[in-house]
């Protein structure tokens, strides 16, 4: 079973990705802020990263750029209210981009090709 990070800063968010994402048969785990978050991730293993971009403590952006610099090949998933950060240079070290809707079909499929594809790199690393 594949384990999920959810950061999200909107209570809501998280609940309702969490109960989804549950669902579909994946383990959830979830932060509200980006505090520590590589430590977290270090500690917790997921399989992959539901980001927000937009928190009041830290910038999404940053911490996808602090996650590429340290966990490489961890796929990542830029989850966010405004189409307008897709433009963002930073934005490109994600694998997947994925404006926030009440249709949650799009970022299901972005997680299951996510998912998919580091099980390529996995399979041709070991």
């Amino acid at each position: 079973m594949a384990k999920i990070l959810v950061v999200d800063d909107e209570e809501y968010i998280r609940f309702a990705y969490t109960d989804e994402l549950e669902e579909e048969g994946y383990e959830v785990i979830t932060a509200n802020c980006g505090y520590r978050l590589l430590q977290r991730i270090e500690d917790e293993k997921p399989d992959l990263v539901l980001l927000d971009i937009k928190m009041p403590d830290y910038n999404g952006l940053d911490l996808l750029q602090d996650i590429r610099n340290r966990f490489y090949d961890l796929p990542v998933i830029l989850s966010t209210a405004y189409d307008t950060y897709k433009e963002d240079i930073k934005s490109v070290a994600a694998d997947y981009y994925v404006v926030k809707s009440f249709d949650l079909t799009d970022l299901k499929d972005k997680i299951a090709l996510g998912l998919e594809a580091s099980q390529c790199v996995l399979t041709t690393q070991g």
